[in-house]
């Protein structure tokens, strides 16, 4: 559910994460619902339960053995009747380097930074540099051999495709992408490039999906091509944008306020 470039979980549950078994599943430790007290103290009363992960990357660096996780709870929900599991696993603590003992919250749902950037664009809170009001937004937009996740038009009749890229890898304070090669997410740099040829705008924005970050930047390491497709985008004149996000375990909000400055 949305509310003003905020997505809210309607029922979040608690566990401690074990083991990944595939990209799509996890599995993890859950409280006993009759049980009180805290979940750290209960150890004994922990029920293993198989759960959908909301994130098909690696996430390596989150989802480690012991580690706090949140999970959607779809018991009350109609979808429950066409799910194979109840729960989704949708954030978790990461060890923050930058404050011993603490941690970062990160929300790992893969389709919220695409939910809150349209939410964000429909209410007019976002502006996107060189358009006016929009007066149309088509999500999923397919053109020539790329589909980008949004088309938009503005006031004024200028035309222009969205590409949106959530991001959970962070070091230090530090964000990139990808977490993992991704040829996918070239050939969205290379059809925004050419777009620009037909007198389209575009535009690429990264979501980073945690608050605190103090700067983004493609991760040169994971995959060097796609830290220079997108560096060829940018000089092309595709925009390159990265903002922030505030996370709860049971919402994740658009901080528009929150430009992240793009190291490319």
């Amino acid at each position: 559910m949305l509310y003003n470039c905020v997505m809210v979980y309607e029922k979040i549950v608690k566990a401690k994460f074990l083991c990944r078994p595939n990209r799509f599943v996890a599995k993890v430790l859950i409280k006993n619902e009759a049980e009180s007290g805290s979940f750290e103290n209960n150890s004994g009363n922990l029920a293993e339960e198989t759960v959908h992960v909301k994130n098909t990357g690696r996430c390596r660096e989150l989802l480690q053995s012991g580690v706090t996780v949140y999970l959607e709870d779809f018991i009350n929900s109609p979808q429950l009747a066409r799910r194979k599991y109840r729960y989704s696993l949708v954030a978790v603590e990461k060890p923050n380097d930058l404050a011993s003992g603490k941690t970062i919250l990160v929300n790992m749902d893969s389709l919220a930074p695409n939910k809150v950037i349209n939410e964000a664009l429909k209410s007019g809170s976002l502006i996107l540099p060189g358009l006016k009001s929009l007066a149309k937004i088509v999500p999923e937009c397919q053109h020539k051999d790329s589909r980008f996740d949004f088309f938009v038009q503005d006031e004024a009749g200028q035309k222009a495709f969205i590409e949106v890229k959530g991001v959970t890898l962070e070091n230090n304070g530090h964000a990139t992408f990808p977490d993992a090669p991704t040829l996918r997410g070239i050939k969205h740099l290379n059809g925004l490039k050419e777009s620009l040829n037909e007198g389209y705008k575009a535009y690429t924005i990264f979501v980073v999906q945690m608050h605190g970050i103090i700067d983004f930047a493609p991760d040169y390491i994971i995959h060097p091509d796609f830290a220079a497709a997108l560096k060829q985008a940018k000089n092309a004149g595709v925009e390159v944008l990265c903002y922030g996000c505030t996370v709860t375990p049971d919402t994740i909000q658009l901080n528009i306020e929150d430009r992240i400055p793009v190291l490319v």
